[in-house]
C-alpha cells in the first residue's frame, strides 16, 4: 500500500513507498501538544519508504524515552503537523490526518496510555501500552 499526503496548503507533499506496519494513537504529552488535541494518530513506515517530494517543512526536537532525539515535523506556511523521525529507531511516523486518504487505516492500539487525559477515549478490546512497546 503506497500512500501519498501532505498539509493543508500544499506547500509540502510526500510519498511512502510501504505498508504501515503500524497505525497507533500517542498519548504523550509531546504528541498531545504537536497534535492540539488528546493524541495523535501514527501510521509508522519503515523510514526508508518515507520521501519528501516537494518543500522543506520545519521541525522541532525534543527528547524521546529513550534518550534520542524525535523530531516532529510540521508545514512553515499552515502549521498542519506531518510526520516524526525518532532518533533511535529507522522508522517514519506519519501523521494520520496529513494522508490524502486515511479512511482505509485501521488503528490498532494506544501508546503512552499513562499520560492520557482523562477525557480521552481508548479502546479496551486494542492494544495498549503504558509507554513505548518493547523492542523486539
Amino acid at each position: 500500500m503506497a500512500f501519498e499526503g501532505g498539509c493543508a496548503c500544499k506547500a509540502v507533499r510526500y510519498r511512502v513507498s510501504a505498508d504501515p506496519i503500524a497505525v497507533m494513537n500517542c498519548h504523550c504529552r509531546a504528541c498531545q501538544y504537536a497534535s492540539g488535541g488528546g493524541y495523535t494518530t501514527g501510521v509508522v513506515v519503515p523510514s526508508e519508504a518515507f520521501m519528501l517530494t516537494q518543500g522543506t517543512p520545519k521541525g522541532y526536537a525534543t527528547m524521546g524515552e529513550s534518550d534520542g532525539t524525535v523530531t516532529r515535523y510540521f508545514c512553515a506556511e499552515c502549521g498542519s503537523p506531518l510526520y516524526s523521525l525518532p532518533e533511535s529507531r529507522p522508522l517514519a511516523i506519519v501523521k494520520a490526518a496529513s494522508l490524502d486518504d486515511p479512511s482505509g487505516l485501521s488503528v490498532m492500539g494506544a501508546l503512552y496510555v499513562s499520560e492520557a487525559q482523562p477525557w480521552a477515549h481508548i479502546d479496551p478490546d486494542k492494544l495498549r501500552f503504558e509507554k513505548m512497546p518493547p523492542r523486539r
